[in-house]
């Protein structure tokens, strides 16, 4: 069996247990206000998991395949893709995890974004600092102001 479709069968051992929680778990101990609402606290774990289930399969069947062989991960050759770049990502995403409470959402997303587009390759300092801190701003601007979800923006120290 081709890497692929092994790790759509992990993914789909994952998305299974994911919508049991889901389906079975999540709602056991909603209030009885919020059991006759429409949409759930588990409504969106379901469509996820429902769809999420769906493109495992699809892949595990093979029907996203064309009859054109344009290039297969070679699971033998995996140093000669650029895995350093996909695993410097994933250690940066587990940094900006744990960064965003102490440091504020304002400055670990855009430190995340500056460093992560470094990573991939850009090189132009100047606009990825505008693009980060434009794309950092416009966020928290849309989820604490329209929204009215607080995200704590600075660092405790700072008051934040």
């Amino acid at each position: 069996m081709a890497l692929d479709r092994w790790i759509a069968l992990v993914l789909l051992g994952i998305c299974l247990t994911y919508g049991y929680a889901a389906w079975f778990t999540m709602d056991a101990d909603l209030a009885p206000f919020m059991k006759r609402n429409p949409i759930w606290p588990s409504t969106f774990p379901k469509v996820l998991s429902i769809l999420a289930t769906i493109a495992c399969l699809v892949i595990l069947f093979g029907l996203e395949k064309s009859e054109e062989k344009i290039g297969d991960i070679d699971y033998r050759r995996l140093w000669d893709y650029h895995l350093g770049q996909a695993l410097m990502l994933l250690g940066l995403m587990v940094v900006y995890a744990f960064l965003l409470r102490p440091a504020g959402f304002l400055f670990s997303t855009s430190a995340f974004l500056f460093l992560g587009s470094f990573i991939l390759g850009e090189r132009r300092w100047l606009i990825m600092a505008i693009v980060s801190l434009i794309a950092t701003f416009t966020v928290w601007y849309l989820v604490q102001e329209v929204l009215g979800i607080y995200m704590r923006p600075l660092p405790g120290f700072l008051g934040g």
